[in-house]
């Protein structure tokens, strides 16, 4: 008997304990279900921008090389040996300025006794013509006079040609490159001496696709950039070929644009963008504010969060109990400026009265990019808020808070001087 009361206590006490144990957990999933339903998240910081119309400029936009206007790699056009450089690398030379000069002394030499030569057949050929006006001479022995002084005439040209190949002068102004060449060097005809650049005048050769040709025409405003986004360079179209490439299905175009500063070089890369007629009342966006994904094109536009419905009437106010009467003025009198401060109803703050802003994810189609803007012709319409940046950590119907003192759209230092 003694043993089954034992057993009795300890099976109540063990029930006690589990039990105690499973209503503590479910208290406390209770108490956590709860607090994490009343607690909201906190608003995410985000920079916005309001859309309204603005003046579009649109554009061709394409890649192209620079080349000068008028530039060459000079070679020599008879073979030689290097007797004497006459220009260093950099150098501006004007038109018919002498670079290089090559050893001509046997050429000389060769030219003054084919002058001595023609000197003598000229002689000849005078005496002969005052032997024919006496009808003395001969006519075969004038016209063999006159034939030998045009051959030896000939010859003294054809020796001043050869010296004048001898020496390598400049067909335009401009700036001449790095020298090639040493002193003593033998060089064969076609040998390359150095570049000759007019760095004034530069055109751009660039390629457009085909759909784009009926938006071209010559004497089009074209800007140029060496690819740092910015543009300061300034030329017009001048050429556009009449032949579309089979194969790539894309016209070359040609514009001239003036390098006073030289700050364009032949051969370099830059970007090319064709300005055409300006437009007015476009809807443009930054492009940080377009996010593309698979279901297509949005951006989150910020709008102010829908009343919350009452869940329920506020329970009635309990009636207080018949006191004797009393006069006010010494009820008014007796009760505390503290009970009477306690009493009056808290005035709420500044971030309380603000209205609570929401995000809404809104589909977009976009159209032309120009500046860092891009044209978004449907799905927003003007003094719509949308976000800038921050949309990778946001989504629809999400708190937000707006803080426009950082522009994603600008740079750095830019907004460092404007505070």
């Amino acid at each position: 008997m003694f043993v089954i009361k034992r057993f009795i206590i300890a099976f109540i006490l063990l029930v006690l304990v589990c039990g105690g144990i499973v209503g503590f957990n479910l208290f406390r999933d209770n108490a956590m279900q709860q607090f994490f339903a009343t607690m909201k998240p906190p608003a995410a910081t985000v920079s916005t921008t309001i859309v309204k119309p603005t003046e579009w400029t649109p554009g061709v936009e394409a890649i192209g090389t620079v080349s000068a206007v008028r530039g060459v790699d000079l070679t020599v056009e008879t073979a030689g040996i290097v007797k004497d450089i006459l220009f260093h690398a950099n150098q501006k030379v004007e038109a018919n300025a002498s670079l290089l000069q090559l050893d001509d002394a046997a050429e000389r030499a060769d030219l003054d006794a084919t002058k001595a030569q023609a000197a003598l057949d000229q002689t000849a050929l005078t005496r002969a013509l005052e032997l024919q006006k006496r009808d003395v001479g001969s006519e075969s022995t004038l016209d063999t006079a006159r034939a030998a002084a045009l051959a030896s005439a000939s010859r003294v040209n054809r020796l001043q040609a050869v010296l004048k190949q001898k020496l390598l002068t400049a067909p335009f102004g401009g700036t001449v490159g790095i020298p090639r060449i040493d002193l003593g060097q033998y060089l064969s005809p076609g040998t390359s001496v150095a570049t000759l650049q007019d760095l004034e005048t530069m055109r751009a050769d660039f390629s457009v696709p085909e759909q784009q040709l009926p938006l071209l025409k010559i004497g089009q405003t074209v800007r140029l950039g060496i690819g740092d986004g910015e543009l300061p360079f300034a030329g017009t179209i001048r050429g556009i070929d009449p032949k579309i490439d089979p194969t790539s299905r894309l016209v070359t175009v040609r514009a001239e644009v003036a390098n006073p500063e030289g700050k364009l070089t032949p051969g370099q890369f830059v970007q090319v963008r064709v300005e055409l007629p300006e437009e007015n009342n476009v809807l443009t966006v930054p492009q940080t504010a377009l996010t593309s994904s698979l279901y297509g094109d949005f951006v989150y536009v910020v709008r102010p969060a829908k009343p919350a419905a009452a869940n329920g009437a506020a329970p009635a106010a309990a009636e207080p109990e018949e006191k004797p009467a009393t006069d006010p003025a010494a009820e008014a009198s007796a009760a505390k400026p503290e009970e009477q401060s306690a009493a009056a109803p808290a005035e709420p703050t500044a971030e309380e009265q603000k209205p609570q802003l929401v995000l809404a994810q809104v589909f977009v189609k976009p159209g032309r990019r120009n500046a860092g803007l891009v044209e978004i012709l449907e799905g927003i319409a003007p003094g719509d808020e949308v976000v800038t940046a921050g949309q990778n950590r946001l989504s629809n119907g999400m708190s937000v808070a707006v803080d426009n003192t950082i522009d994603p759209t600008k740079p750095a230092n830019q907004q460092a001087a404007q505070k």
